[in-house]
């Protein structure tokens, strides 16, 4: 009886490991075509955009080198360092300010707020709009003679001023201030969502010990939230290195080159000045902070967690 039922344990352990391999391979099958896109689009057009960065492309790509001559060029180029600081500006202020707003809007929902659902469709709905649409929007609004200024200005206070996008000191804070609204929303549904992971026995435990309701925020939920608050930078970093539609719809780069951008930098040296190499050394310059954000993210996420 031992070995009959020796033998059917064994049979039943084998079972489940065959079929476990063919889903395994079922899985492997279905992922060949998005890995086969992926490598073709993002790896191979990735390589290629950096080996035309070395070449003396101009309307058409070409393979003849010219080694590091075009970075030479780019880093000489005043347009480009203006493009850089702008963003390093825009960003640190962009990714600090979303961060602030989206957690006080995730707190103020987190307190069971009456028509909660409505709250955070109207912080939500923001994001669901394109950035050429925002950007569009808030031209019109930071307009003298017809946005927020003029309604003011009527209503009896002459002396107010709200048109940031006309004075190449300001030009960046009014994109920036579209940005922030437009963007805003997303982190907050992620904040939201941590905060309501939270385990309500912590709450308990802090409200017994008499510690006030913005010192369990700060010292004691925030911290808790270090994975979400890691991935609303990560993916609002992204945004700020691509950030292009924006700056097209609300300003076109100007005044002067008070909101130019690296995106627009590559784009408009790969269309209207025909200068592929050029642009493509811009690419690659906004490629390396990309893989600085997310290369140590996708090391904590997934390549820390599988040596546990």
């Amino acid at each position: 009886m031992d070995e009959r039922s020796n033998s059917s344990q064994s049979s039943q352990c084998i079972t489940p490991t065959r079929s476990g391999r063919k889903l395994q391979l079922s899985a492997v099958l279905a992922s060949v075509p998005m890995a086969i896109v992926a490598l073709g689009i993002f790896v191979i057009c990735v390589a290629y955009s950096v080996v035309l960065s070395f070449t003396k492309s101009k309307l058409f790509p070409n393979l003849n080198w010219v080694g590091l001559d075009q970075y030479d060029r780019l880093w000489g180029s005043a347009r480009w360092l203006t493009s850089v600081e702008n963003l390093m500006l825009y960003g640190v202020l962009f990714i600090i300010l979303c961060l602030l707003s989206g957690f006080l809007m995730a707190v103020f929902l987190d307190q069971k707020v009456r028509f909660e659902s409505g709250f955070r469709t109207l912080f939500l709905y923001p994001y669901a709009m394109s950035l050429v649409v925002t950007g569009l929007v808030w031209q019109w609004m930071m307009e003298p003679s017809l946005g927020i200024q003029n309604v003011v200005q009527k209503l009896g206070w002459e002396s107010f001023q709200f048109a940031p996008l006309v004075d190449s000191d300001y030009a960046i804070y009014g994109v920036l201030i579209a940005a922030v609204w437009q963007s805003s929303g997303l982190v907050m549904a992620l904040m939201l969502a941590g905060l309501r992971g939270v385990d309500g026995e912590i709450w308990k435990a802090a409200r017994i010990d008499g510690i006030p309701t913005w010192k369990i925020y700060l010292f004691i939920v925030v911290p808790m939230l270090r994975p979400v608050v890691i991935t609303s930078v990560v993916l609002l970093a992204v945004g700020v290195v691509r950030v292009y539609d924006l700056i097209v719809a609300q300003t076109g780069g100007g005044p002067g080159m008070a909101t130019e951008m690296p995106a627009k930098f590559v784009i408009d040296h790969l269309t209207g000045r025909s200068n592929v190499g050029l642009g493509m050394a811009a690419a690659t310059m906004m490629l390396l902070p990309v893989l600085v954000v997310i290369g140590p993210w996708i090391y904590r996420e997934y390549v820390r967690p599988a040596k546990r």
